[in-house]
């Protein structure tokens, strides 16, 4: 015979077992966090590709006039496209997470979880990999490299290159907060597969 404690049962073995209804306030907390997160995702992205891709600089050289913009360097380029996808991958999911809290079903089944838990995975890699080619490429343009005889970009695009330097700091915050939203979905699919009985018995 078990008792409960605050909507904890406990059993003959002494081991905690969390009911279902305990269940279902951690998912709704869980889709909240994730709402916020989508959220704060969408809003650094659309910010990111906002400043680098209206990032531009003129600057006279000997009575020829350059301009410095983000197109002419592949990285940056990249991100923004990266952070243009994430914005839009986002708001897509924001929808989703708010349709399910206004009908208040979070659970979701196996195949879309694993749809979600993938999307993530692609766009947590695919951040990483555009922010780390614009920091690579903006630290050549900051320091240069005398061995290949690059000279330092941004000693002549100075306004250029900390615009960029603010939109590569947003991306990172897009990409971490991509890294835990995973985190997020990789618990609500594997969970999934921990309760073989499924409706019959919503426990953990």
């Amino acid at each position: 015979m078990s008792s409960s404690y605050l909507g904890v049962g406990v059993s003959p073995g002494n081991v905690p077992v969390y009911h279902g209804s305990n269940l279902k306030v951690i998912d709704r907390r869980l889709k909240v966090a994730e709402v916020i997160l989508r959220c704060v995702i969408c809003g650094l992205a659309v910010l990111a590709a906002v400043l680098i891709g209206t990032d531009t600089q003129v600057k006279e050289i000997f009575t020829i006039k350059k301009k410095a913009k983000f197109t002419q360097m592949k990285a940056l380029l990249f991100l923004v496209v990266t952070n243009g996808i994430a914005a839009a991958y986002s708001m897509v999911q924001i929808l989703r997470c708010i349709a399910s809290l206004i009908r208040g079903k979070v659970l979701f089944n196996k195949p879309l979880a694993w749809a979600i838990f993938s999307g993530d995975q692609v766009m947590a890699y695919l951040g990483m990999a555009a922010v780390a080619a614009a920091a690579q490429s903006a630290i050549f343009a900051k320091l240069g490299q005398t061995e290949l005889q690059w000279m330092k970009v941004c000693d002549m695009y100075g306004k250029f290159c900390n615009k960029v330097g603010e939109g590569i700091a947003s991306s990172l915050i897009v990409c971490i907060s991509m890294v835990v939203l995973s985190g997020f979905s990789a618990f609500s699919l594997f969970r999934l597969y921990g309760d073989n009985k499924g409706k019959n018995n919503p426990r953990w």
